[in-house]
C-alpha cells in the first residue's frame, strides 16, 4: 500500500555532516525528503594565499562517487560555504571568494543538474555575491536564506524598553533586487523563537517563500511530552502554507542528540491541517490570465460552465430580482399582472433560471425575453427551452443587446456582464444601450457597481511577467512591454496588500445623465505603512444588484463563497521601491473611442511613471 506521506516534502536542515551517505540515510529513515547539508567538507576548506593555492587545492570537496546521481539531483540541497566574502573591501578575499563561489555552484551543476542551491546571507551589502551567483546560476533554483528577525544585531532601546532588532526583509529585498527580481532566486526563510509585528509577517507572506526553515529549538512539548509548535507559530506556519504554498525544513544542529522523528511527524499533520482548509480555487492561484471579452468574443462552453459553478452569485441574483417582482407587483394584483423581464447576454441561461425560480418562490408571473450574441449559446438556450421550459412565456432573441428593438418596453433587466474591475467587460456601455427597453420605472439588477484599487507588492506576478523577456530575443521587440502594460485576471493569494483599497469609478443603472459618458478620470492617494517594493495595483468591485442585496469580491467585504470573479491586476512595467512614510500617488483613467475602451494609469509619487496603456497600445477592450 502507497505511503501518502511520503509525498509531503519535509527537508533536514544540517549545517555540515561528516558523513554524506549517513545523513542521508539518516534523512530517509526520519521521513525527510531533502537533505541540506555544505557542498564542501571542512577538511578541503580553501584557503587565502597571495600566491597559487596548494597543490591539493583540486580535491576541495567530497567525491560525487558517495551518492548515486539521482540521489545528488533528488534529495541533496547543496549549501554553499559561508564562510565566503564577495563584498569585502579586501580585495584578496573578495576575489577568492568568487572563485570559491563559482568553483562549489559548478560542482553542484556537475553533480545535481537542475538541482536546487542554498545561500545563507546576513545583510544587505551582497551586489557582488548577487552578481557571482546570477552569473553562474546556470541550471536550477537557489535558495536564499535568512532570519525573519536577526538575533544578531539587536540593540536594547532605552527609550521604550523593547529590544529593536535589524529588518531583515531589506536583506532579502537587496539582494532579489540586485538579482533583478528573477524568479530562480527564492525566500528560505527561518522562524525565529521571537516573531516580528504583524505587519512584518503579513509582508513576509507577500514574498515567495520556498522554504520555511524551523529550527527544533523553537518547539516545546505539549501535556503528553510530544513536540509542537507555540500557538503563534503553529498560526504563522500554517499561513506561510496556505498563501506561499511553501515546505517546510527542519533545522538541527550537527552534534544533536534528540530524536527528530516526532518533529517530522508533526510537520507533517501541520501540512494535513493545511490540507483540510479547503479553497475551492486552489490551483487558480498567482497565475496571470487575459481578461475575458465577452462583447467581443464569443465565449466557450467550459468558460461558461466554469461560471455557472457559482454556488453564491445566482442565488443573489435569484433574491434580487424576487424582490423585484414584489415591489413590482402587489399580493392583490399577483394573479391578475404579469411582470416584463428581460435577461441580457443570457449565455447558457443560468440567470433565466434564476429569474423563473423567484418567480416561483413569491408566487408572480413573468413574461421572459432572453437577449443573447453567442449564437452556439443560443442553441443551448433553445435546447432548455424546448425541454425545460416549454411551458414558459419565453421569447429567445439571438442579437447584440444594444441593438434590439423589442416589441414592449420590461419592468426589470438582468444581466451578469461584470467583470473583475466592474466596467472591464463594458456594463456600462452595453447596459446604457439596452436601457431604452426599460419602462420609465423599470429596474435594472445590477443597479451600481463601483470599482476599487489598492497598492500592492506581488513578487511573483513580477517574475511571471518578466518571464516574456525571453521572446524578445526571438524577434519581438515589443513582447515585454506589452505584458507589463496589460492587465490580468488573477486569483491573487501570496500577494502583500500595501494598504486599504480606495473607490475608484461608479456607474448606476439605469443612467439618467443628460449626456452618457463613460469615460472617468481619478487621481488616488494611498499612505504606506512598511518599508515594500510596489509591483502594481489590484483592482476589485462591489455591486449593488438590488436594495440591500450586494456582491463583492473587495478583500474586506469580499461576499462568502463568491468565485466568479478573480481580481484585475494592473502592473507597472518596473517595480518601485517604497518606504515607511511614503505617499503614492497614482493617476487613472477609463477612456473611450468609437471602437475600443481601455485603461492607463501612472504614478506621480514617490516616483513618476510614464502613463502605462496609453491609447490602449498594450491592452485594449473591444466594443
Amino acid at each position: 500500500m502507497e505511503d501518502k506521506t511520503a509525498k509531503i516534502p519535509i527537508y533536514l536542515y544540517k549545517e555540515c555532516v561528516a558523513d554524506l551517505p549517513k545523513a542521508v540515510e539518516y534523512s530517509e529513515q526520519k521521513k525527510c525528503n531533502v537533505l541540506i547539508t555544505a557542498i564542501t567538507n571542512p577538511n578541503f576548506r580553501r584557503e587565502f594565499f597571495r600566491e597559487p593555492l596548494r597543490q591539493n587545492h583540486f580535491r576541495f570537496t567530497r567525491s560525487e562517487l558517495l551518492l548515486e546521481p539521482s540521489k545528488w539531483q533528488s534529495q541533496v540541497v547543496a549549501k554553499l560555504s559561508e564562510w565566503v566574502d564577495c563584498d569585502s573591501v579586501d580585495d584578496n578575499i573578495r576575489k577568492h571568494s568568487e572563485a570559491t563561489i563559482r568553483q562549489e555552484m559548478a560542482f553542484s551543476h556537475h553533480v545535481a543538474g537542475h538541482g536546487q542551491l542554498l545561500v545563507k546571507i546576513r545583510g544587505t551589502n551582497t551586489s557582488n555575491l548577487a552578481r557571482t551567483i546570477s552569473a553562474e546560476l546556470t541550471a536550477g533554483t537557489l535558495l536564499v536564506e535568512m532570519p525573519m528577525v536577526d538575533y544578531e544585531n539587536q540593540w536594547y532601546d532605552s527609550g521604550n524598553d523593547e529590544v529593536e532588532s535589524i529588518d531583515t526583509w531589506h536583506w532579502w529585498n537587496s539582494f532579489r533586487s540586485y538579482a533583478d527580481y528573477s524568479s530562480r532566486f527564492q525566500l528560505a526563510l527561518e522562524l525565529t523563537a521571537d516573531l516580528p509585528a504583524p505587519g512584518v509577517i503579513l509582508r513576509w507572506l507577500g514574498e515567495t517563500v520556498e522554504l520555511l526553515i524551523i529550527p527544533i529549538d523553537v518547539f516545546i512539548t505539549n501535556r503528553n511530552n510530544f513536540p509542537v509548535l507555540p500557538f503563534q507559530h503553529k498560526n504563522v506556519a500554517l499561513k506561510f502554507l496556505a498563501m506561499t504554498n511553501c515546505k517546510f525544513s527542519l533545522k538541527v544542529p550537527d552534534d544533536e542528540t534528540r530524536d527528530i522523528e516526532n518533529h517530522v511527524s508533526y510537520l507533517r499533520h501541520l501540512y494535513k491541517e493545511n490540507a483540510k482548509r479547503n479553497d475551492p480555487m486552489h490551483g487558480y492561484d498567482d497565475i496571470l490570465e487575459i481578461p475575458l471579452q465577452p462583447l467581443y468574443d464569443n465565449l466557450d462552453s467550459y468558460t461558461y460552465e466554469v461560471f455557472e459553478k457559482d454556488p453564491v452569485k445566482y442565488i443573489f441574483y435569484q433574491r434580487a430580482i424576487e424582490q423585484a417582482l414584489v415591489d413590482k407587483i402587489s399580493d392583490e394584483e399577483a394573479n391578475t399582472k404579469t411582470a416584463v423581464v428581460m435577461v441580457v447576454g443570457a449565455g447558457r441561461g443560468p440567470l433565466v433560471r434564476s429569474a423563473f425560480n423567484a418567480s416561483a418562490n413569491v408566487d408572480r408571473k413573468i413574461k421572459m425575453y432572453v437577449v443573447e450574441k453567442n449564437p452556439n449559446a443560443i442553441v443551448t438556450l433553445s435546447a432548455l427551452q424546448e425541454e425545460i421550459w416549454k411551458d414558459k412565456d419565453m421569447t429567445i432573441i439571438s442579437t447584440d443587446m444594444r441593438y434590439f428593438e423589442p416589441a414592449e418596453k420590461v419592468d426589470i433587466l438582468v444581466s451578469e456582464l461584470l467583470g473583475s474591475f466592474g466596467d472591464n467587460e463594458l456594463s456600462p456601455e452595453c447596459l446604457d444601450g439596452a436601457q431604452r427597453h426599460l419602462k420609465p420605472d423599470g429596474i435594472s439588477i445590477p443597479c451600481q457597481s463601483t470599482s476599487y484599487l489598492n497598492p500592492v507588492m506581488a513578487p511573483k506576478l513580477l517574475s511571471a511577467v518578466r518571464e516574456v523577456r525571453g521572446h524578445m530575443r526571438r524577434g519581438k521587440p515589443n513582447t515585454y512591454e506589452k505584458h507589463a502594460e496589460s492587465p490580468y485576471v488573477v486569483y491573487l493569494k501570496n500577494v502583500f496588500h500595501i494598504t486599504t483599497p480606495q473607490p475608484v469609478f461608479t456607474f448606476v443603472h439605469p443612467n439618467n445623465d443628460e449626456v452618457v459618458d463613460n469615460s472617468r478620470y481619478i487621481k488616488l492617494e494611498f499612505a504606506v505603512e512598511h518599508d515594500c517594493v510596489m509591483t502594481g495595483f489590484a483592482g476589485y468591485f462591489d455591486t449593488v444588484l438590488y436594495k440591500d442585496i450586494k456582491l463583492s469580491i473587495h478583500p474586506k467585504e469580499h461576499t462568502r463563497g463568491l468565485i466568479s470573479w478573480f481580481s484585475l491586476y494592473f502592473p507597472l512595467s518596473e517595480p518601485q521601491q517604497l518606504h515607511a512614510g511614503d505617499k503614492v500617488t497614482v493617476n487613472f483613467w477609463r477612456c473611450i473611442s468609437n471602437s475600443q475602451v481601455w485603461y492607463e494609469w501612472s504614478t506621480t509619487s514617490p516616483n513618476t511613471t510614464h502613463v502605462h496603456n496609453l491609447k490602449g497600445w498594450a491592452f485594449p477592450i473591444y466594443k
